[in-house]
């Protein structure tokens, strides 16, 4: 039987970053890791496209939390705490550089996730954190004030112990057994199957700024939308996906999107069409794309509203215009299933955000047993939140725990 004074189980973000910031406090601690699997932090690797999409750069925590369709309210006073610009100044402390793209994601200038992942080992080796590999827990029960894990290598004792292992059935089921209700897990972050002669020659066509909504819903998001070879994706849909996962289950992922592509109502894109009709009269409707739209998108929504190839604006008539305005401002397309989004597979679900004291982290149930990262029922849109969150309920985690 071995004995810590710390026990974390996952080796995955929010277990190192908790690991470490412990051992860091207090070198009294005698604090390990658990990983079930042959090496940690996997997750951490294909994040970004395999450089690391550590954070985002939004400084302000009543906007930060928006973008958690589950743990917004939650994650306010947390994100007081610990957020954002800590997170940086943290990683810049210990000599990764990160930097701040375009659309607000922040990666390590070395643009590669290992940076992150060598970090982690050598700060976990520097401040003596054990990590095991090839440890799945079996079982966890509480034995007067220790808590025993029973593991594919023997028994392990800890006065207080991390449960960071994401979204995990099988430490759910165990957790259940311990009094936790689980919220049931859902897919999150995915794109939408469609199959409309519309996009389907198009695939790689971006759309910049559009708005979508769920027909018959509450359900809306705007950004930009990529046609992709099944259906589609990008930041508007991933948001849909992510606000809408429960919704979504529950329609069993067959239903309708309505798009306006140029942000206008139907009756001032029907407006600006009559004046095209004056002002470009000798132009062939299909050739010219208008509303800054990406040209083969332009032509397939012509195509879709009975004007042919030739077609120029002069020889429009009524019906093709009406048809026009309701594709570019009202384009309904039927949703037939779900893809996942690369491999950053996101879940809803986890443990009932209610039993967590997010003032520690901690179980309201049980004492000495904390929480961190996807484990929760907390999830995000796609673009660094996943991980805020993590480092966030880790970093509040070993400032508990190493008091």
């Amino acid at each position: 039987m071995k004995e810590y004074d710390v026990i974390i189980v996952g080796g995955g973000a929010a277990g190192f970053f908790a690991a470490i910031n412990i051992a860091e406090q207090n070198q009294n601690l005698k604090v390990a890791i658990l990983e079930r699997g042959k090496e940690g932090l996997q997750k951490v690797k294909i994040s970004g496209g395999g450089r690391c999409n550590v954070t985002h750069a939004e400084f302000i925590p009543s906007e930060l939390v928006q973008n958690y369709p589950r743990g917004e309210k939650e994650l306010l006073g947390p994100f007081h705490r610990f957020m954002t610009g800590d997170t940086m100044e943290w990683f810049e402390k210990r000599g990764v550089a990160l930097k701040i793209e375009d659309d607000g994601r922040m990666f390590p200038e070395s643009n590669s996730s290992q940076t992150i992942i060598d970090c982690f080992l050598s700060e976990a080796k520097k401040n003596h954190v054990e990590v095991l590999y090839n440890h799945s827990v079996k079982s966890i029960q509480k034995q007067k004030d220790l808590w025993e894990l029973d593991t594919s290598e023997g028994i392990f004792n800890s006065k207080k112990i991390l449960i960071a292992t994401g979204s995990n059935p099988k430490m759910w089921k165990l957790l259940e057994g311990l009094g936790h209700s689980i919220s049931q897990p859902v897919p999150s972050l995915f794109t939408f199957d469609i199959n409309d002669a519309r996009i389907k020659n198009i695939p790689g066509v971006v759309a910049q700024n559009v708005e979508i909504k769920v027909v018959d819903s509450h359900l809306e998001s705007e950004g930009p939308l990529l046609i992709t070879h099944v259906g589609m994706s990008a930041p508007a849909i991933l948001k849909l996906s992510a606000f809408g996962a429960l919704e979504l289950a529950k329609r069993d992922y067959k239903f309708q999107i309505k798009i306006n592509f140029i942000k206008q109502s139907f009756k001032d894109c029907l407006e600006g069409l009559k004046e095209f009709k004056q002002n470009l009269a000798k132009k062939t409707v299909f050739k010219f794309s208008q509303y800054e739209l990406p040209k083969r998108l332009w032509q397939q929504l012509v195509v879709a509203s009975n004007i042919s190839i030739h077609t120029t604006w002069a020889d429009t008539n009524k019906q093709q215009l009406d048809a026009l305005a309701l594709q570019l401002t009202e384009a309904v397309f039927k949703v037939t299933g779900k893809s996942t989004f690369k491999e950053e597979f996101v879940t809803a679900g986890g443990i009932d955000l209610k039993e967590v004291n997010f003032k520690t982290f901690e179980s309201k149930l049980h004492e000495n047993l904390y929480f961190a990262g996807e484990i929760l029922n907390i999830d995000a849109i796609t673009g660094g939140f996943n991980f805020q969150n993590a480092w966030t309920g880790a970093y509040i985690v070993a400032q508990n725990i190493s008091k």
